[in-house]
């Protein structure tokens, strides 16, 4: 029998989950959507959105995620399979979504991390204020230079070095495993993350006029809540931001100990996410940008996430007094969220190995890393051809709404149809005398272990108010700014891209693109076959003591690591 880990407690988890979610998307993306929506009024929408939506769903995929736990499984596809009592062939097969958008995400995100930590390096090493003595132009023109390999070190282009560094550290610290890897890297990250934003937080409401960029942010033109366009991007940006749909916190909650008060963690991660979005990223970025720029603020957030997080933002803080350091700050925290959202992005890849697949932790990771490795360079040699796009769109926007909904629908009517009390549906976890007649596998699973159960008028908006807003977000996105993506409609026929020094028709790479990431897939769905053929390594259960075992710290022995140690 394998060794599935848990958590080494509750703070660890609520860390770790918070952790995926904060990252890059609250301190880049979210600005530039705000910026382009209207400022305070997107606001609204957002809280609306992150109630509404975002904490729901996030519950029922920690719900999912412990269900799965329950029987040895932290990944869609085993979870799915189980969920139908594995008598559908295609359920394992349908879970394979929730796999394919960490695979995508991880071939760049790795990429972009390393473009952090080569400007922290830049910033404290004085080279970044230098280039923004010599204006916003040159500010373009420097990072440009970078993430197309041109900037180079006898010969190697600098950006392939901080990737590798990048990589090594991200595969080493999951190579420790759940708790000594990931729960201990979210333990000390996430700390310094919040301390470096709160040290910019404070900085910037010190800052002479910026009541004026304050005011941009926090008073609502309630006129721009007319505009569709607002509710539907508040509603993108609680969706990506929490990490929902990426199979991540699916995972993590399969290690959630039984008895885990699973509602409260899941409602405290988000609420961590919450805070970190809004009154960091909501009140470091904008109102400094507002301050410098002006009226030009728009035009700005128009440069993109990237264009925002390593163009523009250098250059305000280089105007200000202890511009580097505050360089270094912002670079640093940005890095700090990079890590605990890169290995999450990772994690579920890892325990499809090792779940499902029965390989070691050693195995699992130098499995992972090399695909991951090999798809990265891909991203990183076809970042001007459109690769990290594709990757993005597919990985990062529509495949992640897709399996939300998929997990949405899963858990309200399929699970949410069951009686927890009957014999075949019974939850083993939780004892029969503790368990409504009338209640649910879904509630059950979600309640078990809570202090404070979840009141009953919310359930119908779990149940039937998110997964039809999923469903109308999901149309809604494909039918006003997918199919020209999907189609290439929106691509000029004449155009081209160069790929390793050779030059393709972009119609006709992008294509080829989507032909090696569909590979991937069908790659992925032989695997996902092969482990749960007749007497096949998924077909195993996993080791009872599991369950017995304690709450403790992180830094201590789990059970089953003390009996390996007296057996070994």
């Amino acid at each position: 029998m394998s060794n599935r880990e848990n958590w080494g407690s509750k703070l660890g988890v609520i860390l770790a989950v918070a952790g995926s979610a904060v990252g890059l998307g609250n301190f880049l993306r979210f600005p530039v959507q705000a910026a382009t929506n209207g400022g305070g009024a997107f606001i609204i929408p957002y809280l609306i959105a992150f109630l509404f939506l975002g904490i729901p769903l996030a519950w029922m995929e920690w719900t999912l995620g412990r269900y799965g736990g329950y029987h040895g499984y932290g990944t869609g596809p085993s979870t799915f399979h189980i969920i139908f009592h594995k008598r559908k062939w295609w359920a394992k097969h349908l879970g394979s979504l929730a796999l394919i958008p960490p695979i995508f995400i991880i071939f760049y995100y790795g990429f972009i991390q390393s473009w952090i930590l080569a400007f922290a390096f830049y910033s404290a090493t004085g080279t970044l204020m230098e280039v923004v003595a010599q204006g916003p132009e040159k500010m373009t023109e420097f990072f440009g230079n970078y993430i197309m390999l041109k900037t180079c070190v006898g010969g190697i282009p600098v950006a392939i070095i901080f990737f590798l560094i990048t990589f090594a550290a991200n595969m080493a610290v999951l190579s420790f495993g759940v708790r000594k890897g990931i729960e201990r890297a979210n333990k000390i990250c996430m700390p310094i993350l919040l301390i470096l934003g709160l040290i910019l937080v404070a900085r910037v409401l010190t800052l002479p006029g910026i009541g004026k960029g304050l005011a941009f942010m926090w008073n609502p033109d309630l006129s721009e809540l007319s505009n569709p366009k607002v509710w539907m991007a508040a509603a993108g940006q609680v969706f990506f931001t929490m990490s929902l749909g990426m199979g991540i916190v699916f995972c993590y909650a399969s290690y959630l100990k039984p008895k885990e008060d699973l509602a409260l963690s899941s409602l405290t991660a988000s609420a961590t996410n919450g805070f970190a979005e809004v009154i960091i990223g909501g009140t470091v970025v904008i109102p400094m940008a507002v301050l410098i720029a002006g009226a030009n603020i728009e035009e700005c957030a128009k440069l993109g996430t990237f264009g925002l997080g390593f163009q523009t933002m250098p250059y305000v803080f280089g105007t200000l007094p202890l511009g580097g350091f505050l360089q270094t700050v912002w670079f640093a925290m940005l890095f700090f969220a990079g890590i605990t959202s890169a290995i999450s992005i990772i994690q579920p890849l890892i325990s499809f190995c090792e779940d499902d697949l029965k390989f070691s932790r050693k195995k699992s990771v130098t499995t992972v890393s090399t695909v991951t490795f090999i798809g990265s360079l891909v991203a990183v040699f076809g970042l001007a051809a459109g690769a990290v796009d594709e990757l993005d769109f597919w990985g990062g926007t529509f495949l992640i709404v897709f399996v939300g909904m998929i997990q949405a629908v899963i858990f309200s009517f399929v699970l949410g149809r069951r009686k927890a009390t009957n014999p075949q549906e019974l939850i083993y976890e939780i004892p029969t005398e503790e368990l409504d007649e009338k209640e649910n596998v879904a509630f059950a699973a979600m309640n078990d272990g809570s202090q404070i159960k979840l009141p009953r008028f919310f359930r119908p908006i779990i149940q039937y108010v998110c997964p039809a807003y999923l469903i109308i977000l999901l149309i809604s996105f494909t039918y006003t700014n997918g199919l020209p993506i999907i189609t290439l409609s929106n691509v000029p026929a004449d155009a081209q891209v160069t790929f390793l020094g050779h030059t393709f028709s972009q119609i006709g790479f992008t294509w080829g693109f989507r032909g090696f990431l569909l590979l991937l897939a069908i790659l992925l769905n032989v695997a996902i076959a092969y482990a749960w053929r007749k007497g096949g390594t998924a077909e195993r259960g996993r080791d009872d003591k599991i369950k017995k075992m304690p709450i403790g710290n992180s830094d201590e022995p789990s059970a089953v690591e003390a009996a390996n140690e007296k057996e070994a």
